[in-house]
Parts: C-alpha cells; sequence; structure tokens
C-alpha cells in the first residue's frame, strides 16, 4: 500500500510518500514525479513513513537524484537509502568534471 501526497506551492512541488515503495506502487510514484518535473520548478521527494524500498525503487531514486530532484527520507532505512544514493549521484558528478 502506499499514499502518495503532492503539495504545490510557488516555489516547487513537493511529493510524500509513506507506505512501500515496490512493486506497482513505483510507477505511480515516478508519474507523480515526472508530471511534477514538467511544470520546470524544483521538485522535493519526501519519504515520510516507507517501510520497503525494492530495487525499482532504488533505480527511481536514483533517476529521480540524476533528474535534480531534491530526496529526504524520515526514518532509519529510508534515510541510509537516501543518503547512500544522494553521496553516490554526487561522487558520480564530481568525478566527471
Amino acid at each position: 500500500m502506499i499514499w502518495i501526497m503532492t503539495a504545490h506551492e510557488p516555489a516547487g512541488t513537493l511529493i510524500t510518500v509513506d507506505g512501500r515503495l515496490s512493486g506497482d506502487s513505483v510507477g505511480a510514484v515516478e508519474s507523480c514525479c515526472m508530471q511534477a518535473i514538467s511544470n520546470g520548478k524544483p521538485v522535493w521527494l519526501y519519504l515520510r513513513d516507507v517501510s520497503t524500498i525494492d530495487e525499482r525503487g532504488h533505480t527511481l531514486l536514483r533517476q529521480l537524484a540524476e533528474k535534480a530532484v531534491g530526496l529526504k527520507a524520515s526514518g532509519i532505512y529510508s534515510s541510509y537509502i537516501v543518503d547512500k544514493i544522494q553521496s553516490a549521484h554526487l561522487a558520480k558528478r564530481q568525478s566527471q568534471r
């Protein structure tokens, strides 16, 4: 089960996710993020209460980081995953310079 909330602010869009970022729910989160990105404003994805992230979820988070979507998470598990993805993305960007 997944719960996705989207808040459109003047400065950008905040997408908050609760539940599992796995299976079919990954496509729903991806769709929300791509729609928000198409508006041309900054996008932030907040994994508020996410208990599971499968390989498709990891892949989506890596792709979103590459599209300059801000990633944030609460909870030990989700925060660890987000920190790991952001660190890898930053290292990749620095090595390309």
